[in-house]
This record gives structure tokens, sequence and C-alpha cells, in this order.
């Protein structure tokens, strides 16, 4: 501490303004760490040199590079004081959303040319990817795969055409658009001055649990795509996902997958991949159960995998969540699963006998079309348990007990011919 005695004091007002910001002690220990990053960056401990910042936080590349320019106020002496690291901290971390959003569409931009351009956008997400979240993937599909990039880029809309840039470039508007359907990527890069062991927002990754016998590679849920699908849950969510359910081993039956899926009574995402090559589906917050009508809550969404990754929330339009129909005989009530819409014009719904169904463009996610046509062929329909925390036993044990449970008020089915009245 005697180098910050030493030192005169600061009187740039924007460190003033940015040290206001934080509690005396969190300032020490800001002090701390620049004291230990100062002393490595052999600098007389004046400041940090770019190699120590970017290997302490976990960033290297053009994204590396850009952050270090960003906290050093763009002055490219490759010296970040003390004053610098409060007044980004404060800026980045402790700012208004519109301070903080601007600070990450700033540090998109990491050719420094004054546009975020697709390929800007590229190489962050490559070095997400890569230096980040740091996916090992020895088979052929590896994290470096640039469709698996492309689909995050494919979601982003690059609106302007600006003298002078090569390529069209987001607008502030098109970023936070993309924010709002890329949430695990908006959390990652609002976490970046954080230490990469400290549990950063964004970084988690589901632990994906299958059986032995089970060969990854027809797998639909790759790393990439639970981080992105993670995005939008909560933290004790993002621990271990069960495979409850995949059509290629199990085969394309409703019946099997009521089975395989009733001892499970937490939440579940379901992923169909169709025969146009479309991979989408929707996150469940309670339990696949028969109902007549729509259920669920707020937490319910729907996601894009390819060829593109969006995640859409409900609106608050209303309350047509999730639907899971069985062993009805009443036209009003199609039997099956799905979320969102209304009765025959839902979001994304898979017919009782899983060879079809449909994909509308939903008001109640704000969802588009979730393929090429509206209509669904599936190829691949696959579940998984979100265990959250909970040991799942033996879904053989179980078998068939949905549809056992609810054989005794078919009868009843006719008294609730309103479930197609609600938008």
């Amino acid at each position: 501490m005697g180098n910050s005695e030493s030192q005169s004091v600061p009187t740039d007002p924007r460190f003033v303004s940015a040290s206001r910001a934080f509690t005396h002690h969190e300032l020490e220990d800001l002090r701390s760490l620049f004291d230990s990053l100062a002393a490595k960056s052999q600098s007389n401990a004046q400041y940090i040199s770019p190699s120590v910042f970017q290997s302490y936080f976990g960033l290297h590349g053009p994204l590396g590079d850009r952050m270090f320019h960003l906290v050093t106020q763009e002055r490219k002496d490759q010296h970040l004081t003390f004053e610098d690291l409060v007044v980004a901290k404060a800026t980045y971390e402790k700012g208004t959303r519109d301070d903080i959003e601007e600070f990450i569409f700033r540090l998109l931009d990491v050719n420094g040319d004054k546009f975020v351009g697709r390929s800007d956008l590229e190489s962050v997400m490559i070095s997400i990817f890569k230096d980040i979240l740091c996916i090992k993937d020895n088979e052929a599909r590896s994290s470096s795969d640039q469709g698996i990039v492309n689909i995050f880029l494919n979601a982003a809309n690059f609106s302007m055409h600006e003298e002078g840039c090569t390529e069209e470039s987001m607008s502030f508007e098109d970023f936070r658009s993309w924010c709002t359907h890329a949430p695990s990527a908006r959390k990652l890069l609002g976490s970046l001055l954080m230490p990469p062991d400290s549990g950063r927002p964004g970084s988690q990754i589901p632990n994906l649990l299958t059986s032995n016998d089970i060969d990854p590679s027809i797998l639909l849920l790759r790393k990439e795509y639970a981080w992105h699908i993670g995005g939008a849950l909560s933290q004790h969510e993002l621990e271990d996902w069960m495979l409850l359910y995949h059509s290629s081993v199990n085969g394309l039956s409703f019946n099997t997958f009521l089975g395989n899926i009733s001892n499970h009574q937490g939440p579940s995402v379901l992923i169909i991949k169709d025969k146009e090559g479309y991979i989408y589906g929707g996150y469940a917050s309670q339990p696949w159960e028969r109902h007549a009508d729509f259920y669920g809550d707020l937490k319910c969404f729907l996601f894009q995998l390819n060829p593109k990754a969006s995640i859409f929330r409900p609106t608050g339009a209303n309350h047509n969540l999730q639907w899971c129909a069985i062993n009805f005989s009443s036209a009003d009530i199609p039997n099956g699963i799905g979320f969102g819409g209304r009765v025959s014009h839902y979001g994304v719904f898979i017919s009782a006998n899983f060879d079809q169904g449909h994909t509308f463009a939903c008001s109640t996610f704000g969802s588009p079309c979730l393929s090429k046509t509206n209509r669904i062929l599936p190829e691949v329909i696959e579940c998984w348990g979100v265990t959250q925390g909970t040991v799942l036993g033996k879904n053989d044990a179980v078998k068939g007990t949905i549809l056992e449970r609810f054989k005794e008020d078919r009868h009843m089915l006719n008294m609730v011919g309103l479930a197609n009245s609600s938008e």
C-alpha cells in the first residue's frame, strides 16, 4: 500500500466521480488488485501492462486488445493506471443499463473503426467459445466450427450502411435487439472485468448427463446450444441436465416420451430437429402433465438453435404458455405437446403421433415461425430434464404412468371445449 500512499491525489474529474460508485472497502480491494497486477508488469508498480491484464482477466486476441484499449480510455500508451481501472469498472459494472450496454457496444468494435460489423461480432464469438468458455470437443464437431459462430451472427441485424465501412454494421438498436435474443452473450460480455474464477455471469454451461451407451454424436444439444439456452435461466438451473428422451434411441413415440419423462418433476428442455434441418424448441417450466387447456408460468420460453440462435421470452400478451393434451377425444383439444399461440395455431406443436406438428408466429413469445415452413416433420426429438440438484429415479419403473393416471376422467372432455378461445 506504500505505493498508493506515495502517489499524488488524482484530480481527474472522471475518477473522482467514478470513485463514488464504490465503498471504501471496494476501493481498497481495487487498489490491492491494481498493486498486485502492476507488480507483475515490470513497470515499477506504476501501471498494468496489456499482457498481465489480459492474462488475469482471461481475455486474449482482438477482444482482449479491445478491452484493454477501452479500459485505458483508448490512449494507446499501453499503460493501465489505477484511475483507469476505477473509471472502467464504475462504468461497466456500476453504471446504468445504458452505460453498460454502450460500453459493450464499443467493446464489440474490435477493429476500432467506429463500426460494429459482422466481422467484429464473429471475432467476439470465436473468442467467447475458444478463449473464455474454453469449450473443448475432440470430436469432428469442434467448438471452432464456423457453423456454431454463424448461428449467433445470423440472429443479429446489421442495418446500417455507412460511408467508409466495408460491410454493413449494427446500429445500437440492432445491438440491443441481439442482446435480447442472445442473453447468454449479453450476460458474459457484461462481466468480463470480473476474474474468470469468480463465477462470471454468462459463463456457466450445464453439465449434460447421459447414459454411457449414448453416442454423443447423435445429440442435438451440444455445449454451445446449452450455453445459449441457459442465458435465459437462473444460476441454480444451470447445474445438471439429464437426457430423458431421445427419439433416435427410444423411437418417435409419444407414449415412450411420456413414460421416460414421467418421473421428472422439474423443468425440461424440449428440442426438435425437423426434416428441413432447423433446430428449435422450448423450455417447459412445469412438468409435462395432462391438461385440457394451456398451463405453465412466465418462466417458459421458446428458442431457436439452427440456423440462428435466438431466445423468445413471454411478452405478457397472454398466458398460453405450455400445452400437454393426452387421450382427449374432443377436436377442440389436440393431443400432443406445445408452447404458445392458441389451439391449432401454436408457437410450436408436436402431435401425439410424433410424426408431424406446426410452428406459427406467436404473440405469446413474440416469436416467428421457427422453421422454414409452418409444417413440422420431426426428424429428431430430444428432451432434457433440468435437475436443479435433484436426483432422478429410474424411468423404466414409471413408464406409462401419465397415460394411466388420466384414464378415469376421459368422459369429462366435452366440458372443456373452451381451450381454444384464448389468444
